[in-house]
């Protein structure tokens, strides 16, 4: 039968966690480490990755070379 079943016991370790995970906006709030996690994630690491790449820009081309042609441009 595929109705409810009266003998299913939830695990209550489990039922916390899915509460907390859905509750999880009401109980967070900044701190140093979430502010410093925040910076290096949303902007060190883009910024770092952005630097790169016009650093890089036009530098390296990888069609139309054959076997034993450099991939630098320049």
């Amino acid at each position: 039968m595929a109705g409810p079943s009266k003998s299913l016991v939830l695990d209550p370790a489990l039922q916390k966690y899915y509460e907390l995970n859905a509750n999880r906006y009401k109980y967070w709030k900044w701190t140093p480490r979430h502010a410093w996690l925040s910076f290096v994630y949303m902007g060190l690491i883009p910024g770092v990755l952005t630097y790169i790449a016009y650093k890089t820009e036009g530098k390296y081309e990888f069609r139309g070379k054959r076997r034993g042609d450099t991939i630098q441009e320049w």
